[in-house]
């Protein structure tokens, strides 16, 4: 029972990032600016998830002059991934700028073989090579013309994934003894702070708050940086490791299908078949290591 709803919790984590996107795009369409949606995506975010730690009380221990300052500068990270991905979604359709973030799977194995020295089993490079052609029938460049894509939403859209793969990386190294609601909300603090002095002219042309920015911003925040988040932190101690990681990627399709139906985006078979490849090269990751060490015992 307990195994059920640690999927279902992983998943509905998963699908809200999934619905990100649209917010995003439907902040552009009323004409707001990366800054404006970034400045009050951050501080609602800032404002629920300290309410969530001051209601629920949790606890400060493992708190200190020297862990909290690496806390915030890794909630920085989270802060850029916001500015690229959502920057990149003003030059490129959201359903390409999301398979450019989904890089994150394997430079975040980079980033541990640069790091902490270790190197990429067969199965991950494998796994590389899958995904690196997965984006390939992804991007729908066989049909499309690929000098016709503006290479600053390219960049960005790859600037997203290594910041996220540098989120997930030193969030996982930085004061892990600390309760997942207080780290949350310092992380959630050094993001909003970097937000707001990278797009320190925008924030007078915030105010007066519009109703449809507040909207944007909400559903932004809401199914980008507080459901999520809470959402893993009850599912995922329930299931094992390498399970949550692929359920987690269910958030690629998702974020694909709602463009396709709410963005209307065109989203062709090649591309689902891209999609697929990508997902099939998570699974493999997450699951080869175990498959391999169960041949060798058999």
């Amino acid at each position: 029972m307990k195994f059920n709803k640690g999927i279902l919790f992983v998943l509905l984590g998963a699908g809200c990032f999934g619905f990100t996107p649209i917010f995003a795009k439907l902040g552009f369409s009323y004409g707001y600016s990366l800054g404006q949606i970034n400045i009050v995506q951050m501080l609602i975010s800032a404002f629920l998830l300290w309410s969530l730690t001051l209601i629920k009380r949790a606890s400060f221990r493992g708190v200190n002059r020297k862990n909290v300052l690496p806390i915030m500068m890794t909630g920085c990270l989270i802060g850029l991934t916001s500015v690229f991905y959502y920057g990149s979604m003003q030059y490129l359709p959201a359903s390409l700028a999301i398979i450019l973030m989904f890089q994150f799977v394997w430079i975040g194995s980079l980033l541990e073989w640069a790091f902490s020295k270790v190197k990429p089993a067969p199965q991950t490079f494998l796994s590389i090579i899958l995904i690196l052609i997965g984006v390939f029938f992804a991007s729908n460049i066989i049909h499309g013309d690929i000098q016709g894509l503006p290479v600053k939403g390219v960049i960005l859209g790859i600037l997203s994934a290594f910041t996220y793969a540098g989120f997930i990386f030193f969030s996982g190294k930085v004061a892990v003894n600390v309760d997942p609601l207080t780290r949350s909300s310092l992380m959630v603090t050094g993001s909003a702070t970097l937000i707001l002095v990278l797009f320190m002219r925008d924030i007078p042309t915030v105010l007066p708050l519009e109703a449809n920015l507040l909207t944007t911003a909400l559903g932004v925040s809401l199914f980008g940086a507080v459901l999520p988040p809470l959402f893993y932190a009850v599912g995922a101690p329930l299931i094992p490791g390498g399970v949550a990681n692929i359920l987690t990627s269910v958030e690629l399709p998702i974020a694909i299908l709602s463009a396709s139906l709410i963005l209307s985006e065109i989203v062709t078979p090649l591309q689902w078949v891209g999609i697929s490849i990508i997902l099939i090269a998570i699974a493999l990751n997450e699951l080869g290591a175990n498959f391999i060490r169960m041949r060798k015992r058999y």
